[in-house]
């Protein structure tokens, strides 16, 4: 493997490298016996020399700063201590540092570097990934966030709960990342793979944000995963054309696929100030033609995702329904974008598990409690672009269609001829205005710049 292009910094550099304000927090001591609850033979020695080099008592500190602007809990690994490594006074710390987010009502960010659990204190190091995950799902049920950024290397337990079980995964260029650490990995194992940029690739990251960007972007993030007050629905995006009302079916269709009409990055462009994205299932799959995040829409924070026109995957609906749980778990409105010729068939799609991706979908939305705002801005087909809908506050543009099934999909259902297929498209009444007046739709939405728009 390549070397990182990241400096190994220390546990405080990390932290004087995002925040100028820190304050220290330190839980209470406990007694535990010099070498360890498994009376490992020089473990004491091996804790004292690492104090001496790094200047810490242990492999994590924390407190609570100010990140651009954004007050927060702060969490820094130092992997000096040991490999960063999980003990039990390090579980003490990090479950100390979770309650003071709670008792705060503030973000939790994590500047993790380990290398995993403490061989010398065996299955006690092991049993603090537990205490680990129990305190951040007791934070996540408060409705808090949880931000972790991934230095190198996170390998092991550390990786498994503090990094991949926070709201949003950030990395650093070259990083070492994988529950596998160098040490333990299978001969031969494709070592990009272990890589901050194979991680996101595989859809279990966010974003690799540079040194001199962290600062920055984890300011935007803090602003984009705090609401202040209830939710309040998200305002509909006004349309990007001023293509008129179709006069039949197979127009609307027509207009919908036309290659000029605006598409969501557009509009995703058009409605926020700012926008970060979140990317991946977490499963092992991304869909660009899915975009998902958060962005500040008037200088407050909405959840988004929005499909590209293309057949969306079942990484794309699992990434969706992520971001939606996020959402109604932070008390964030949320905005869909539907423009899809429905979900995707092919066999990997099958095999990816396409029906139980729509279906996470389909229950996030029928159970968020956050207000969601959908827009369809294209092609509306079938149930992969209805798991996406608002049921009750759905919205359409006039270049815009909605139908059970794609107008030749039906014909050829129905063993309709090719010839009929512009009859059929007419006769499934997917019109904008056909919409409105079933009530599947509440309005034909016009364009940004006109009144009311």
């Amino acid at each position: 493997m390549s070397e990182p292009t990241c400096a190994r910094l220390s546990a405080r550099e990390a932290v004087a490298a995002v925040t100028g304000s820190f304050t220290e927090h330190r839980p209470p001591e406990r007694p535990v016996p010099p070498d360890g609850p498994l009376g490992w033979s020089g473990y004491a020695e091996s804790r004292a020399r690492a104090s001496e080099r790094t200047g810490e008592e242990e492999s994590v500190l924390y407190g609570t700063g100010v990140v651009d602007g954004r007050e927060c809990v702060l969490v820094a690994f130092e992997f000096g201590f040991l490999g960063g490594s999980l003990g039990s006074r390090t579980g003490d710390r990090l479950e100390a540092a979770y309650a003071l987010a709670g008792e705060r009502r503030l973000p939790l960010v994590s500047l993790v570097a380990t290398g995993g659990s403490r061989m010398q204190e065996g299955m006690i190091a092991l049993i603090q990934l537990q205490r680990v995950a129990r305190a951040s799902t007791r934070l996540r049920a408060q409705g808090l966030a949880q931000i972790a950024v991934l230095r190198d290397p996170t390998t092991g337990g550390g990786w498994a709960t503090v990094g991949a079980g926070s709201d949003v995964v950030l990395a650093l260029p070259g990083a070492q990342i994988g529950f596998a650490g160098s040490r333990v990995r299978p001969a031969g194992a494709d070592p990009y793979a272990y890589t901050a940029e194979g991680q996101l690739a595989a859809g279990h990251i966010d974003a690799v944000v540079t040194p001199e960007e962290l600062p920055g972007t984890l300011g935007r993030w803090l602003a984009a995963l705090t609401l202040t007050g209830p939710a309040q629905a998200a305002p509909v995006p006004g349309a990007l054309s001023a293509t008129g009302l179709p006069a039949t079916g197979w127009e609307a269709v027509e207009q919908a696929r036309a290659a000029a009409r605006p598409r969501a990055e557009a509009y995703l462009d058009a409605y926020f100030e700012d926008r970060l994205p979140l990317s991946g299932d977490r499963c092992g799959g991304r869909d660009p033609g899915l975009l998902c995040g958060v962005g500040l829409h008037a200088g407050r924070p909405v959840a988004y995702a929005a499909q590209c026109g293309t057949a969306t995957r079942p990484a794309g609906y699992r990434t969706a329904a992520r971001v939606i749980r996020l959402a109604d778990r932070l008390g964030l409105p949320v905005l869909t974008l539907v423009d899809t010729p429905g979900a995707a068939n092919d066999a990997e799609a099958e095999r990816a598990g396409a029906g139980a991706a729509i279906a996470e979908v389909f229950a996030a939305v029928a159970g968020a409690r956050v207000p969601v705002t959908t827009l369809v801005i294209g092609e509306g087909g079938s149930g992969g672009a209805l798991a996406l809908a608002a049921p009750d506050n759905t919205h359409v543009t006039a270049d815009s269609y909605f139908s059970v099934i794609a107008p030749e999909l039906a014909a050829a259902i129905l063993k309709r001829g090719p010839d009929e297929v512009r009859s059929t498209a007419g006769q499934l009444r997917l019109r904008p205005q056909d919409l409105v007046e079933l009530g599947i739709a509440r309005s034909v939405v016009g364009p940004a710049d006109a009144p009311g728009g």
